[in-house]
């Protein structure tokens, strides 16, 4: 056997091993904002018997609220940035715990984003929800920032735009999703098929902290 043979095998062979992808963002009781802390994972559907539990494709296909029951509510969904107000975008993030960031940043950011989701409510044309994720758009993607206004919390709006967007990653054939939860809201992402550190799998993320020796 050739040797670059034998280096796609290894690559397959990896590829079957490791079928986990990382999501970033957490879920508050005020929104979801991206700290690293305990991971969870998507499980995923493969070829082979993989190390995660499958996933239902009526994820892609039913959603909890339909887009027609949210244009009913008062609530328009966008999937670009094309009139998107990042001040007031910035404002939700801060409502939700983020501390303010640079309007630029913010854009650089989203000029960076592979899939974005955002809901706009009608009456004052402001954004009130938000996730977006990045990605090498074939094998893993991240998804960032999933935020609710507070004011519109409780409704549905975080469940929806986290349906759809794992619907499009998904249906582009990314396997590999991954994200970070506070432990008092794991119950917000396990409905959407999500375990924290299956099979025994840690997140790591890194840390300018120096470990202090003991």
């Amino acid at each position: 056997m050739k040797f670059d043979q034998i280096k796609v095998n290894l690559l397959k062979n990896l590829q079957l091993l490791f079928p986990i992808i990382c999501l970033e963002g957490r879920f508050i009781s005020r929104g979801l904002t991206p700290t690293p802390l305990p991971s969870l994972h998507l499980k995923t559907s493969h070829l082979l018997p993989p190390l995660n539990v499958t996933i239902s494709s009526a994820i892609t296909n039913n959603y909890s609220i339909s887009d027609e029951d949210l244009e009913s509510r008062g609530f328009n969904l966008h999937r670009t940035v094309a009139d998107l107000n990042l001040d007031h975008l910035n404002k939700v993030f801060v409502a939700v715990g983020f501390p303010r960031r640079d309007p630029q940043k913010i854009r650089l950011a989203l000029e960076n984003t592979n899939s974005l989701l955002w809901v706009e409510y009608k009456k004052t044309q402001k954004p009130v929800a938000f996730a977006r994720a990045t990605g090498d758009g074939v094998f893993n993607a991240i998804i960032w920032d999933v935020v609710v206004d507070p004011s519109f919390q409780g409704i549905g709006l975080g469940k929806a735009v986290m349906e759809r967007l794992m619907g499009e990653l998904l249906e582009m054939g990314i396997a590999n999703i991954a994200l970070y939860s506070e432990p008092r809201v794991l119950g917000f992402y396990r409905p959407l098929g999500f375990v924290a550190d299956p099979d025994g799998i840690k997140g790591m993320v890194y840390s300018r902290k120096k470990n202090s020796k003991r």
